[in-house]
């Protein structure tokens, strides 16, 4: 089977718990006009499955992976040991320093295995890091980005309009 553009954003969560930021991120990518599909595949209790499901990504044209665990967090770091496609982690708050332990994890990476991080539990802002990755060679989705981005500051200008500053 041949590769399909890679076009796709990949969404995995370790566990089910952690849905809420996976859902956060796939829905600016909507938004964006960018396909992506969501998985639940722990690095620990199915490394198999993760295998083959990175394995795939040339096939489903995964070009963008948001990998989103809690705790040990390894599993932005697994992802990223077996492809070579860019992969975003994103810490989720729990244990024992309500995120902390899963930020350092993910920052920690070493030399080689490159993951990029966004703060604890910010699925948007991995959507929206995912969507300008994808951007570089797309200019139609460079231009949603900036759209979105000018509406965002006209928000924020009319809140301020609101407040009389």
């Amino acid at each position: 089977m041949s590769a399909r553009p890679a076009d796709r954003v990949g969404i995995v969560v370790g566990s089910r718990s952690d849905i809420a930021a996976a859902e956060k991120a796939a829905a600016v990518l909507a938004e964006l006009g960018v396909e992506s599909e969501t998985r639940v595949i722990s690095a620990h209790r199915a490394p198999e499955l993760l295998a083959r499901w990175v394995a795939s990504f040339d096939e489903r044209g995964v070009g963008v992976v948001i990998a989103i665990a809690g705790l040990a967090a390894h599993l932005p770091g697994v992802v990223a040991s077996q492809t070579t496609v860019p992969v975003i982690g994103v810490p989720m708050a729990g244990g024992v320093s309500d995120g902390l332990d899963a930020l350092l994890a993910i920052v920690q990476m070493p030399k080689g295995v490159p993951v990029a991080t966004v703060g604890v539990g910010n699925g948007e802002n991995a959507g929206l890091l995912a969507a300008s990755i994808l951007a570089v060679s797309d200019s139609g989705l460079r231009d949603r980005i900036t759209a979105r981005r000018a509406a965002q500051a006209a928000d924020i200008a009319g809140d301020e309009a609101n407040l009389g500053l």
